[in-house]
């Protein structure tokens, strides 16, 4: 099953020139680069997006984005554009499964386990 990449979900955001500057919260998620997961959660319009993008800038590592929509609720789509968006990092990563989304798996079911444990 072939997904087409919509290279813009992939473009990591840039802090406009009007953002605000939040150097607390950029120290306390930096503090957390070495957690095993994050959660940042807010309402909409409270800056997730521009505190990420600042963040993104000070953390001097590798970063992957992906925007998702509702039209990424289907594993195959989810799957083929998470791919796409790691590949920004490392080139070539989870290039066998992104060929075996464009060829199709036998039978229709997506082996969700045994994909993450490639991605892995």
């Amino acid at each position: 099953m072939y997904t087409p990449i919509l290279q813009t979900k992939l473009y990591k955001p840039k802090p406009g020139i009007r953002f605000v500057a939040r150097p607390r919260l950029v120290d306390r998620m930096l503090a957390g680069l070495d957690l095993k997961i994050t959660l940042l959660s807010a309402p909409a319009g409270y800056g997730k997006t521009t505190l990420l993008s600042e963040f993104i800038i000070s953390c001097h590592r590798p970063v992957a984005w992906l925007s998702l929509d509702s039209g990424d609720n289907d594993p195959f789509h989810f799957l083929s554009y998470l791919i796409a968006a790691l590949q920004t990092v490392e080139a070539g990563l989870g290039e066998g499964l992104k060929n075996a989304f464009q060829s199709g798996y036998a039978g229709g079911e997506l082996p969700i386990e045994a994909v993450l444990t490639e991605l892995l």
